[in-house]
């Protein structure tokens, strides 16, 4: 049973959680393959420094996810986040057809949130999500331990695909 008066720690999957380099051969390529790209994620390996921040809160936070993944791959996430044994939350994700930056989608859905319950930290890798909420004053962890990958941040930001 969740505590509803516990902070809320925020955590993005792919890259944050989620080690997404084994498909983003998918979106290097062009026309880029979205479906390939989306089918492959529940074979990610873990992160496991996210991973460990992400248990780690648990004990003083109620973790949600925020992802911009599409509502269409909310069964294949939801089965990857309890075969990592991360702890259970709500999941946020993107409308399948919403195509706004993911530092829009998710600074509305962290205001949101904010509404309602303290928002303790925000834990992302994408740096214009980061800047954005910061500048919002929100808590940022800064999710650095992923490779880069130039492909998904425009998409992140000009195709609003994830």
């Amino acid at each position: 049973m969740t505590d509803d008066n516990r902070p809320l720690a925020v955590f993005d999957l792919d890259n944050t959680l989620a080690d997404t380099a084994h498909r983003q051969r998918f979106l290097e390529r062009r026309p880029r393959d979205w479906d390939a790209f989306f089918a492959a994620a529940p074979q990610d390996p873990p992160l496991e420094r996210g991973v460990a921040l992400a248990r780690e809160s648990a004990r003083e936070c109620e973790v949600v996810y925020l992802t911009g993944r599409p509502e269409r791959c909310r069964a294949d996430t939801e089965a990857w986040l309890a075969a990592q044994h991360l702890p259970e939350g709500r999941i946020w994700m993107r409308r399948d057809h919403d195509r706004r930056p993911a530092r829009r989608t998710k600074l509305e859905i962290l205001r949101r949130l904010a509404r309602e319950r303290e928002v303790r930290v925000l834990v992302d890798d994408d740096e214009l999500v980061c800047d954005d909420a910061e500048r919002a004053g929100f808590t940022v962890v800064r999710a650095r331990w992923a490779r880069s990958s130039t492909a998904l941040k425009d998409a992140q930001e000009r195709e609003g695909r994830t």
